[in-house]
């Protein structure tokens, strides 16, 4: 567990999964869902189905819970893109719009990414989103991040094309940025 005032992340327990899965797979057409790769399909699943699942979100080190003041409101992850090459992708959710734009993500991101280059042997982390999600886009922006990649006009979505954007960060211009701060 990690926490910056009332904002912790730390690993799911099977306590969580219910209002875990009524943030997120509840709904079919849920708010965050716009936001968050809306050019993918997102289905809801029953609550049984999703606990068939429990084993790959409890107790996981590249899946955990951002919560605020003991709600949760989201989750941080990980992916290897090419593990052999130490080459780590992360993600964020935030759920609950509630706790849109007032710098959760930003917060929950910056624990996160403490917690990636603190725990692994990594020279980089790093996150793909699309120019429709501005936010991400400012959250990178915000935590000293590189767009590293704009790849134009590849991602459709409500008969527009968007960018898909690749923001990364080096361990040494993180570690430069903490000391300066």
């Amino acid at each position: 567990m990690i926490q910056d005032n009332e904002l912790t992340i730390r690993p799911v327990t099977e306590q969580d999964l219910p209002a875990l899965w009524a943030l997120t797979y509840r709904d079919e057409n849920p708010e965050w869902k716009k936001w968050d790769a809306p050019y993918f399909a997102h289905k809801a699943i029953p609550f049984e189905t999703y606990m068939e699942k429990q084993h790959t979100l409890v107790n996981q080190e590249d899946y955990w819970l951002i919560e605020v003041s003991d709600k949760i409101i989201g989750t941080v992850s990980y992916y290897w893109e090419h593990e052999p090459s130490r080459w780590l992708e992360m993600g964020i959710g935030i759920y609950d719009s509630a706790y849109w734009s007032g710098g959760y993500g930003t917060r929950a991101l910056k624990l996160w990414i403490e917690h990636l280059f603190a725990t692994m042997p990594l020279v980089r982390v790093g996150y793909t989103t699309w120019s429709g999600n501005y936010r991400m886009v400012k959250v990178g922006e915000k935590l000293g991040m590189t767009m590293e990649a704009r790849l134009r006009k590849c991602r459709y979505y409500n008969a527009e094309y968007y960018d898909s954007i690749r923001m990364g960060l080096l361990r040494e211009e993180w570690e430069h940025d903490a000391t300066t701060v």
